[in-house]
């Protein structure tokens, strides 16, 4: 049971009954509202049952009067509405952001590249065949610009793991990379 308007009393059955109700007169209206507001026009229904969510958490508020309780829901989804829409413009202006960084930055993978261009393809290749624990510590570290106990918390784990793991994963990714090196350097010996 809950109370509701000052000493009157409903019980769940009875706000669910009233819920649904307000939903069989309402939801198709409702819906039309959305459908000519939005883009794209699946996020309609979405927006629907986000504005039945707020009168669900609110039914203590809904005007038991139909038209009234009908104009409550118009005011509710309008609400949702412009919600949705700041949403969409930080969404919108987030991504405006880091296009602007990535032209400025370039690739995700800043590297110098020599001669052949083929030092960043060792650099990811190398990184890529660590394990994941320790690829993620390089990543966040060398690519992400976290130092090694910020990168810990990131992933979860103890200090102590974190610069024991990315010790490793260093001294792997510095004979990989040597490897690598040396692969080429006898593949184009052998092409002469």
């Amino acid at each position: 049971m809950r109370a509701h308007r000052g000493s009157a009393i409903t019980s769940d059955a009875d706000e669910a009954v009233r819920l649904t109700r307000l939903h069989e007169k309402v939801a198709p209206d409702l819906l039309r509202y959305f459908e000519r507001r939005v883009l794209p026009i699946d996020d309609a229904a979405d927006l629907l049952a986000e504005t039945y969510m707020v009168a669900w958490r609110r039914i203590g508020r809904v005007p038991a009067q139909d038209e009234q309780a009908r104009m409550w829901m118009f005011v509710t989804a309008r609400g949702v509405l412009n919600n949705w829409r700041r949403g969409q413009r930080r969404r919108s202006a987030l991504a405006d952001e880091l296009r602007g960084q990535l032209s400025i930055h370039g690739h995700w993978l800043q590297v110098e590249t020599d001669s052949e261009g083929s030092t960043q393809d060792r650099v990811r290749d190398a990184v890529e065949s660590l394990p994941l624990s320790q690829r993620e510590l390089i990543m966040l570290v060398h690519w992400d610009g976290f130092s090694v106990i910020e990168a810990a918390r990131v992933v979860g784990v103890r200090e102590s793991t974190a610069r024991g793991r990315y010790q490793r994963a260093r001294a792997s990714l510095s004979a990989r990379l040597a490897e690598l090196s040396r692969r080429e350097s006898e593949g184009a010996r052998s092409v002469r």
